[in-house]
């Protein structure tokens, strides 16, 4: 399996070489040259390693789709020693939660539980086998890696608690100064390892974004200093996030003519990105539901064609902050395939137009409307209003308590239903890294789990800096020295 730039870049690589790399030397994204399909024997197969084997077997089957170059004993244990029940609390890994009330005949939807990994976010499912296999490339290779991330509030903490002790590799990571919950703000903050550096950015997340960008389009800082990423724009970690789409579906279905739709919670289109990965590979998904907040450039996408960026001070601060993001760095993945893979165009969009002008426009494209019909994507909008009703009609109506991102995906999923189509959320975090909102709308505080207990007033390390890629570079630099 060899791996392109979604720009055209001439270069086809492996998949360990685009681990280390992050994007490509073009500033593309990478994906497969093809994507393998799965047809029904296949599905059959790989229910039966779900249902007998669990999830570390599930994930060891789909990542042997794109990995060729790990040995498969290699591979297998890495993750068999990522997913485990000790680290993620049930056998299932990423149980199903039917949202049912007494009476009710069948369930409204499904929350698939991803938040009961060491941080209480969805996204260690993908950073704790992402620290792994680093960990493994880099003693197979003898070489460093400095990985440099930007944050909107989950992914900080999911990628420093994978990393944290992690032999030859340092995290550099930027977050907007102020605009994470004072929960995720501890949980990165308060870690005082040696290889960890946090680094808060006086901006918004699509600030720290372009200069995580910036330092890896300058291809000699990057060589000298073995830049690397943990972003969803690293495809290893878009590839871990496909399995639970499989575990999700085996779990809501019998047989493989059955179809179900998921609704995500989407600010950088790498969660629903990976939907769109399992949905080409074959997997029986009738509808991806994109659920944004107030920030919604991509809900206007998906209704207008139309793909326009906000700058800094049209990024709005809400109570879902993890999507408050305007620059959705994998939603290149998808025009992509939705453009046949003309990497010309590809590069003529998001290369040039978005820097000249902010936007492009594929509302005339005749393949415009496959984004919706061949492609299943449909999408709606949240506030903080449906947010505060969402969380108090799901906790009165079936006891479960959700987090604000959580709550936008059930407020729109329900616009969405269709009669005999289990409809999955994909929870995005447990609701203790948003208690304030929870105090809001249900006037009481969420549970916190006990190794959490008093986490905001421990010892804290950050460097605030204006939002400066050659700031940023030099702070790299002494840290290697």
């Amino acid at each position: 399996m060899l791996y392109l730039s979604t720009r055209g870049h001439a270069d086809r690589k492996h998949f360990c070489e685009i681990l280390l790399e992050g994007l490509a030397p073009d500033g593309g994204l990478y994906l497969p040259e093809r994507y393998p399909h799965v047809g029904d024997a296949d599905l059959t197969r790989l229910r039966q390693v779900w249902q007998q084997q669990g999830y570390a077997a599930l994930a060891f089957e789909i990542l042997s789709l794109y990995i060729d170059d790990i040995p498969v004993a290699d591979l297998k244990a890495l993750c068999e020693k990522t997913y485990t029940a000790a680290v993620y609390g049930s056998e299932a890994i990423v149980p199903l939660k039917p949202l049912q009330a007494a009476g009710d005949a069948q369930p409204e939807l499904y929350l698939q539980a991803l938040s009961n990994g060491p941080t209480l976010a969805f996204k260690d499912m993908a950073m704790q086998l992402l620290g792994n296999l680093f960990e493994y490339e880099l003693g197979r290779r003898g070489e460093e890696l400095n990985i440099l991330g930007a944050t909107s509030g989950d992914t900080g903490s999911a990628a420093e608690y994978a990393m944290r002790g992690k032999k030859g590799v340092r995290v550099f990571m930027t977050s907007p100064h102020g605009r994470m919950s004072p929960f995720q703000q501890a949980q990165m903050f308060s870690l005082l390892d040696a290889n960890i550096h946090n680094i808060a950015i006086e901006g918004v997340f699509d600030d720290c974004q372009d200069i995580v960008k910036a330092v890896s389009n300058d291809l000699a800082f990057k060589r000298q200093y073995k830049i690397g990423t943990v972003n969803s724009i690293n495809w290893a970690r878009l590839l871990a996030q496909v399995v639970y789409y499989f575990a999700g579906y085996f779990q809501a279905t019998t047989a493989n003519s059955q179809k179900v739709s998921f609704t995500v919670p989407s600010g950088n289109f790498g969660n629903v990105c990976a939907g769109h990965v399992a949905r080409t590979m074959g997997l029986p998904i009738a509808q991806l539901v994109v659920a944004t907040n107030e920030n919604d450039v991509l809900d206007e996408f998906f209704r207008s064609g139309v793909y326009r960026v906000r700058g800094s001070a049209d990024t709005h601060e809400t109570s879902s902050p993890s999507m408050d993001i305007s620059k959705a760095s994998n939603f290149e993945r998808f025009v992509f395939d939705l453009l046949d893979r003309d990497a010309a165009q590809t590069q003529a969009l998001f290369g040039q137009a978005l820097d000249r002008q902010g936007h492009f426009d594929l509302s005339a494209d005749p393949r415009f409307p496959r984004a919706a019909r061949d492609h299943g994507f449909v999408s709606g909008k949240s506030t903080h209003a449906n947010r505060l009703a969402t969380i108090r009609q799901v906790f009165e109506r079936y006891g479960v308590m959700i987090d604000p991102h959580t709550a936008d995906a059930v407020k729109v999923a329900r616009e969405h239903l269709q009669v005999g189509v289990p409809m999955l959320v994909l929870e995005t975090a447990l609701p203790i890294k948003f208690a304030a909102t929870l105090v809001e709308a249900l006037g009481r505080e969420p549970e916190r789990p006990a190794k959490f207990e008093g986490i905001e007033a421990l010892p804290k390390r950050v460097q605030v800096m204006p939002a400066d890629a050659e700031l940023v570079k030099r702070h790299i630099a002494e840290h290697c020295r």
